[in-house]
């Protein structure tokens, strides 16, 4: 299987078609800008990513942080011939949020050849932090498969 070649260079657009009918896309999660050493996206706080009582669940906010470092994971390796794929999270959630947007930014830390280490901070709109993750991908060979 062919992938695309991703890169900081490629069309936003293009990147959220390519996260088109996955769980990134369930959530309403939209990435909104790359860069060289981050990602940034957003994600609504509806319905789709609620815990019972109406507040942003804690695994959503963790699908968004392993959803931004695992894309700049993507823009940091040739996806023809790597893959990278989530080994370890950890998440502090710092605040609630019912309503409106949250706001991920994911800065990498380490980009080792095997190993890539990501923090994430998740905020509201008035730069509140409501959750903070640090992600690490790991980068296999693939094999045909």
């Amino acid at each position: 299987m062919d992938y695309p070649k991703l890169s900081i260079d490629t069309p936003i657009g293009l990147i959220n078609q390519f996260a088109k009918n996955t769980l990134v896309d369930t959530l309403g999660i939209i990435f909104t800008e790359v860069g060289v050493d981050f990602v940034k996206a957003t994600m609504p706080v509806d319905q789709r990513t609620f815990r019972p009582g109406g507040m942003l669940h804690g695994g959503a906010s963790i699908a968004l942080a392993e959803s931004v470092a695992g894309l700049g994971s993507m823009l940091l390796v040739d996806m023809n011939k790597y893959d990278s794929r989530g080994i370890q999270i950890s998440a502090n959630h710092t605040g609630s949020i019912s309503e409106g947007m949250v706001f991920a930014t994911a800065k990498i830390v380490h980009a080792g050849n095997q190993t890539h280490v990501w923090d994430v901070r998740i905020e509201d709109k008035n730069g509140r932090l409501i959750s903070v993750e640090r992600v690490t991908n790991m980068i296999i060979e693939r094999n045909g498969k």
